[in-house]
């Protein structure tokens, strides 16, 4: 009985220093070495200070910025220590009559028509609710009102959307977006 014992000790012991120590270990040195900046958080600084990560969204308010897809994580959205989406239906009635009142929310906010068509991504959170992209579609839509509250021509917050987009894998995986942090991050270097 005490050789078993002594044996599942040994084993425990092994396995928590490969498992624990060893394994992270070899993926910490790996990463660092072959994928430095997604490892640390996929950073962006201004002015020398980080303004945030490019895999997270941030709840921008001004007139100034391009604006996130809206956020059910946490209590005020855009929490990233309480990822999670609203867990509404397409036929929920809470769900259509929320995305009723932000696409005319968009609509006026953006000085768009009453008919025009607002994409998906507009008025809908991501699955995590930290969805740091956005359409080209709905950044275009944005576009005069950023335009109109820097005080800049709409060609060149378009011209600095089209610096920061991003385009499908081979033409195929994927679609057209835009990272909003680096985006807004672009157009206040103007």
């Amino acid at each position: 009985m005490d050789t078993i014992i002594k044996n599942a000790v040994m084993l425990f012991g092994v396995l928590t220093l490969c498992t624990g120590a060893a394994y992270p270990l070899a993926v910490t040195v790996v990463a660092q070495q072959l994928f430095p900046v997604q490892a640390n958080g996929s950073l962006l600084e201004k002015n020398g200070q980080v303004a945030g990560s490019m895999e997270l969204a941030q709840d921008f308010t001004s007139d100034r910025y391009f604006h996130c897809r809206s956020s059910a994580a946490g209590d005020g959205g855009y929490d990233a220590a309480n990822s999670a989406a609203s867990n509404f239906g397409p036929t929920s009635r809470q769900f259509i009559d929320r995305v009723a009142q932000d696409t005319l929310r968009y609509r006026v906010y953006n000085g768009l028509s009453a008919d025009a068509v607002v994409p998906a991504d507009a008025v809908t959170a991501s699955g995590s609710g930290l969805d740091p992209d956005i359409s080209l579609e709905n950044a275009r839509l944005q576009a005069n009102r950023v335009a109109a509250a820097r005080g800049m021509s709409r060609e060149m917050v378009l011209a600095a959307l089209d610096a920061c987009s991003e385009h499908p894998v081979l033409g195929i995986l994927g679609e057209d977006k835009v990272n909003v942090l680096r985006l807004n991050l672009a157009l206040d270097g103007k």
